[in-house]
């Protein structure tokens, strides 16, 4: 099966949402050149899906830890709507990485299932997290 999906533009709300930005901190993004954004047909600010991807992949690259104080207690959510970043793939197992906000996930699957799914950098994605496989921590308290 073939996806006939192709790698899509995404308004501004929509990609600062993505990253998890303000759509003003967007906009000052790529009024000073950090993000390229383009106008659509209908003279909209878009920024092309590639174009997003590249810049979630280098600002995760170099995000700075913060601390955050101590965690009392932690959990997720089991969905994630993100950006894929990247695609590697060899003839059996594909690895894809999500930016969806301040998180990074990453999915092993096989090639051909990424291939079906049309997953390459640039396209929206939602990652489901199974439940059994989440980690909860709860760190020791003072």
């Amino acid at each position: 099966m073939t996806s006939l999906l192709a790698v899509p533009a995404f308004r501004i709300n929509d990609a600062a949402r993505l990253l998890g930005v303000s759509d003003d901190t967007l906009r000052r993004w790529v009024d000073a050149g950090r993000l390229a954004a383009v106008d659509d047909d209908s003279g909209r600010r878009v920024v092309e899906g590639a174009e997003l991807a590249r810049f979630a992949r280098e600002r995760a690259d170099s995000a700075v830890s913060l601390e955050t104080g101590p965690i009392v207690q932690e959990s997720a959510r089991n969905r994630f709507t993100g950006v894929v970043t990247r695609v590697v793939k060899d003839t059996v197992m594909a690895q894809v990485e999500i930016a969806a906000g301040p998180f990074r996930l990453v999915s092993l699957m096989s090639a051909e299932a990424a291939t079906e799914l049309g997953l390459e950098p640039g396209v929206l994605a939602v990652a489901s997290v199974k439940s059994t496989n989440v980690v909860v921590e709860v760190p020791q308290q003072p």
